[in-house]
């Protein structure tokens, strides 16, 4: 079995040698300074995964990937154990730890995980006019372009925190995000059952515009008893 120096020492580290082997390789270890050295310089690196990323969710991944690097940066050897030079294995050691950066570690959350905002069914709620009619079918269809103007005309009629929240949603969705926040403020600072509603689209806001620290603050304002709690404790889980 061709495989490098460092896939061994996981492969030991991991419970996974011969009992056979698993005494040879700690015999070596004994007896060759250079190795043992390597040795523990592999088990900082490993230590260094596990501490800062999930290392142990994706095992085989990991392991995977070492055999690529082995293939990719050195030429096979035997089985048996060769020292390499110090520099060498700091090289492969560095390789290593980069790539467990890009695979352990968790991106940002992003907007487009969290868009997905209810349907607007304002007619059902006794507001019958075309109007508003024509506004709710622009929002459910997504066409938040062709909503923008017909909310503006049904408020400049009636002032509703509902229409004013879906109006709000809109503008956000087309960047238009400084206006979307002052609607969603205005939201907030009233009673109204949109009101957490308001606040959520606020952070949503935030991390549209990768201000993580601000989407977080403002997620903390929200009350465990928010309809939609869970994707409030997702995002902030993520957000840690």
């Amino acid at each position: 079995m061709k495989e490098e120096i460092y896939l061994l020492f996981d492969q030991y580290l991991q419970g996974e040698l011969s009992e056979k082997d698993r005494l040879d390789f700690e015999k070596q270890l004994s007896e060759n300074a250079e190795l043992k050295s390597e040795f523990e310089t592999f088990k900082e690196v490993q230590l260094q995964l596990e501490t800062k990323f999930d290392f142990a969710v994706d095992r085989e991944t990991f392991e995977t990937n070492l055999k690529n690097i082995s293939r990719d940066y050195f030429k096979p050897k035997k089985a048996k154990l060769i020292s390499m030079k110090p520099y060498v294995y700091m090289a492969a050691a560095t390789v290593i730890l980069l790539l467990g950066l890009f695979l352990f570690h968790p991106s940002e959350p992003k907007f487009e995980d969290y868009n997905q905002f209810e349907n607007a069914y304002l007619t059902e709620r006794g507001e019958g006019l075309e109007l508003v009619k024509e506004a709710e079918n622009a929002f459910n269809a997504k066409d938040y372009k062709r909503a923008i103007p017909l909310f503006e005309a049904v408020l400049k009629e009636k002032q509703s925190a509902e229409i004013q929240y879906f109006y709000g949603i809109s503008l956000l969705e087309n960047n238009r995000i400084k206006q979307a926040e002052a609607e969603f403020n205005q939201i907030k600072s009233g009673n109204s059952v949109y009101k957490n509603k308001a606040i959520y689209a606020l952070a949503l806001a935030k991390l549209k515009q990768k201000d993580y620290k601000s989407c977080k603050e403002i997620l903390l304002e929200i009350p465990s008893d928010y309809e939609h709690y869970d994707k409030v404790q997702e995002l902030l889980d993520k957000l840690d």
